[in-house]
């Protein structure tokens, strides 16, 4: 059976170990597109593991707090384990640099509020290996359903994206022809009142010129009566 001291450097050692994968995955990104879903998805898996690998090291900090109570270990063993976690920590916090990721923001989204690290310290308490390793695996598979959620949230909000750009394409149209409709209808407002003034204009002509001539009449019958009387 191994020594509380001796679980401790196998779960380290798996962490180094998923170090070096993650940094490998970092490093085959620059094979693949600028964008598209497969380097969505390479990025998403790269940045899950640097969060499994932060909860490790959370976990393995609690326990080596708790390692003296278990088993005498030296002031420079000690020492020694806390700059390998320290390294380790240094180097996961570089590749979170390098993938943009924001620590706090990207933790709490994936663990949720209720999952920050004297949380999870304080569930790892007390567990011997096999409690450790089923705590881990509960934590991933926590992880697992909340990138799920989180891949579902985009999708649906990407959906609605669309739908709304369609709205405003219709809308965009439906103003055009309007804008259209318009013009047409000033266009006719304008011939209808051009023809309304050459109509008004050729009424008042045409009254004119029923006015002379009715007295144009009426002055020859005047001198015609005149001559009839005289004659």
């Amino acid at each position: 059976m191994s020594t509380p001291s001796a679980s401790w450097m196998q779960e380290f050692n798996e962490a180094s170990k998923l170090g070096d994968e993650i940094n490998g995955m970092i490093s085959g990104k620059n094979s693949l597109p600028s964008s598209g879903p497969e380097t969505q998805r390479h990025l998403s898996a790269s940045r899950r593991k640097i969060t499994i690998l932060r909860t490790k090291l959370d976990i393995l900090q609690s326990l080596l707090s708790e390692l003296p109570s278990k088993q005498p270990i030296t002031g420079k063993e000690m020492n020694r384990r806390q700059d390998m976690l320290k390294n380790l920590s240094t180097k996961v916090n570089q590749m979170a640099s390098i993938l943009n990721m924001s620590s706090a923001a990207n933790r709490e989204n994936l663990l949720g509020p209720d999952k920050k690290t004297d949380d999870i310290m304080s569930r790892a308490t007390g567990l011997n290996n096999h409690g450790l390793v089923g705590f881990q695996r509960q934590i991933m598979k926590e992880q697992d359903q909340g990138l799920e959620k989180l891949e579902e949230t985009v999708i649906s909000t990407k959906h609605i994206a669309l739908a709304v750009n369609e709205e405003l394409s219709l809308h965009t149209r439906l103003l055009d022809d309007l804008d259209e409709h318009v013009d047409v209808t000033n266009s006719r407002m304008q011939r209808v009142q051009r023809n309304l003034a050459f109509l008004n204009k050729r009424t008042k002509s045409g009254c004119a010129c029923w006015i002379f001539l009715v007295i144009a009449i009426v002055i020859l019958i005047v001198v015609v009566l005149v001559l009839i009387k005289y004659l």
